[in-house]
């Protein structure tokens, strides 16, 4: 007897009334739908209305959200990785200017089976390493270093207002959101593949209109 009323009892010790209980399931099981497809809503809103993305946030907070999120629309070579779960390098070339954007966006993420990491280079050595490479150095540096990462598998990313050509992805502010292009013959050069979806979300392409 004691089990059977346990078994019937809600919060508080009071019967459960089978049909309220019936309810508040269907209730739940609504609500955590329509919350799971917000997130995934959520995790594309930074591409497809950047208008919203940008608005009140700061410019690199949106850029390292950027880096990250290009990375399921990417395709690097099993030569980029050294073992199946070696790390996913992001590299920032020169003077960061994310401040700890980057890191709190980048804490704790994967790459399929690659954590993860970080690495700040004030020089050119170790860049080949990189899986994305964001360069914030001094154009002369920027230009060796594109010309230096031609040909190997990292997602060379650079501002347009530098003025420096051969990146993959190149970010640019426009009418106060942040967008970017791609250069999709950089990418193959650099045996990479852009997806058919981030190239249709990009500002402009290689030999494509300005959207």
């Amino acid at each position: 007897m004691a089990n059977s009323l346990r078994g019937d009892m809600g919060l508080g010790g009071h019967p459960r009334d089978p049909r309220r209980w019936d309810a508040a399931r269907r209730l739940g099981a609504a609500l955590r739908s329509r919350l799971g497809g917000a997130l995934l809503i959520g995790a594309f809103a930074i591409f497809a209305n950047p208008t919203q993305a940008a608005s009140g946030t700061p410019e690199y907070t949106i850029k390292a959200a950027y880096l990250f999120k290009f990375t399921p629309f990417v395709e690097w070579p099993t030569s980029a990785f050294a073992t199946l779960s070696s790390p996913f390098y992001v590299c920032v070339l020169g003077s960061d200017p994310f401040g700890v954007s980057l890191d709190q966006v980048l804490a704790s993420r994967q790459v399929g089976d690659h954590p993860v990491k970080i690495r700040r280079l004030r020089g050119l050595e170790g860049s080949a390493d990189c899986h994305i490479l964001y360069a914030a150095a001094p154009r002369p540096q920027v230009i060796a270093a594109m010309s230096k990462l031609r040909g190997s598998p990292v997602l060379t990313v650079t501002e347009r207002s530098q003025g420096v050509s051969g990146s993959i992805v190149q970010f640019v502010v426009r009418d106060g959101r942040v967008r970017f292009t791609i250069d999709a013959n950089a990418a193959l050069a650099n045996r990479m593949v852009i997806s058919a979806k981030l190239l249709s979300l990009a500002a402009a392409t290689e030999g494509g209109s300005q959207r």
